[in-house]
């Protein structure tokens, strides 16, 4: 999985022409899923986004979580994020998870968000979607699953 991650003090997302998510300060989380990411994989990446301190206490350093500052998330899946530019003028997204793998996972990130007590909303997966926003800071970190331990996909393929 990858995330572009993105501290924000609103962000909505609409779909032809109409809103159908929106959020005060929080953050906005672009979610592609690869090929092979297992659902313990949304779980750790979730539980990161919630936990990670990236607001700033009274003082001005990054120490408060999401969950510190009672915010929200608006998760967007985008599997552009695993568009590979290393040859040719196309992207290539042959490292994307196909549509009827990735669904369940970026649900399984939501649901997981949820059950850490942060308020969640989504945009529509599969749709072309217009998403608006306005970076607090600015903040942007992206997070990539090969960068920390997860669960992996064990012999009989189950994961997580």
């Amino acid at each position: 999985m990858r995330i572009v991650l993105q501290r924000v003090t609103s962000a909505s997302v609409s779909v032809d022409g109409e809103t159908i998510a929106a959020i005060g300060p929080g953050l906005l989380l672009l979610v592609g899923v690869a090929a092979g990411d297992v659902p313990g994989t949304a779980r750790l990446l979730a539980r990161k986004c919630a936990e990670l301190g990236i607001f700033e206490d009274a003082g001005g350093r990054f120490d408060r979580s999401l969950l510190d500052i009672s915010g929200e998330a608006l998760v967007v899946s985008q599997f552009t994020l695993l568009a590979d530019l290393r040859r040719g003028r196309l992207p290539s997204f042959a490292a994307a998870a196909t549509p009827d793998t990735a669904e369940p996972l970026v649900e399984a990130f939501v649901q997981a968000l949820r059950n850490a007590g942060v308020p969640t909303q989504t945009g529509r997966f599969g749709a072309m979607m217009d998403v608006e926003l306005l970076n607090a800071g600015p903040v942007t970190i992206i997070l990539d699953s090969d960068t920390f331990d997860q669960p992996r996909r064990g012999p009989a393929g189950n994961g997580g």
